[in-house]
């Protein structure tokens, strides 16, 4: 299903991306919010697709992140290298995959997303993370990208982007952790803030229990190591007067908030 298209004053359809020198005031932002959806509703993308490729967009700290998760995907060990992106959203990983060699397969529900995602490079494909419509081992990479955050069957995502991998695949995650510290600062505060975090698009019973990733991807044969993140301080306040153009994100000691998880797939039995 397509919408109908509609030009803006400027002459820009909802999908071009605007002018960064055009910054939105924080009402003009959290207007932004669909309140007519539940926590975590899927169609928020769709009536938010405008949004995807504006690095001072609503979903800005996205980019920060998608830049993160791209520097741990390693160059290509073999010609045909295929990294399944779950959760692809509109394909803000793309650039951070140049050069490396691989053929980037994206998978989401949103229509308008996937459609974004194919006009930069993606192969998109529709479908549900706990579900998805590819074959066994046929992943060099899967990229779980604040995902597993938004859905309601952790096992089944697990198992999914598990069984995509090759033997000796590597797993790559950055989610929101199941505290009451993550809940507070990543959705009581950071919803709240414009340009951090759209209004409603987490659902806080839906954040991810550490262990049981942990332990959900070893019965599948990967090992997670655990990383905490968070923005740099100095890079988000120059950011946040037009000084930067992204904000790079840092280790911390905890896993509390924001981490990153990465193993590789052992041998098959």
């Amino acid at each position: 299903m397509r919408r109908q298209t509609r030009t803006a004053p400027d002459g820009r359809t909802p999908d071009d991306p605007a002018p960064d020198d055009l910054p939105r005031d924080a009402l003009a932002l959290d207007d932004l919010a669909p309140n007519d959806l539940a926590p975590n509703d899927p169609a928020m993308y769709d009536r938010l697709a405008g949004e995807w490729w504006r690095p001072r967009g609503a979903f800005a700290v996205l980019h920060w992140l998608a830049a993160a998760r791209g520097a741990l995907v390693p160059q290509a060990g073999r010609p045909g290298a295929v990294l399944v992106d779950l959760g692809c959203g509109a394909g803000l990983l793309a650039p951070h995959l140049e050069g490396k060699g691989y053929t980037h397969i994206g998978v989401d529900l949103s229509r308008e997303s996937l459609r974004l995602a194919a006009a930069h490079g993606v192969l998109a494909v529709r479908g549900d993370v706990c579900a998805v419509p590819l074959p066994d081992g046929c992943a060099d990479v899967v990229a779980a990208g604040e995902i597993l955050e938004h859905v309601p069957d952790l096992p089944a995502a697990v198992a999914e982007a598990c069984r995509l991998l090759r033997p000796g695949g590597l797993l790559l995650v950055d989610t929101l952790a199941a505290t009451a510290l993550c809940r507070f600062l990543a959705i009581t505060v950071a919803e709240r803030i414009p340009r951090i975090a759209v209004r409603g698009v987490h659902d806080p019973a839906l954040l991810v229990d550490r262990r049981a990733l942990v332990e959900e991807c070893a019965r599948h044969g990967v090992d997670l190591v655990l990383r905490g993140v968070r923005p740099s301080l100095v890079d988000a306040f120059r950011w946040g007067l037009g000084r930067r153009a992204g904000v790079r994100m840092v280790p911390v000691p905890t896993t509390a908030v924001l981490f990153q998880a990465w193993g590789r797939r052992g041998p098959l039995a």
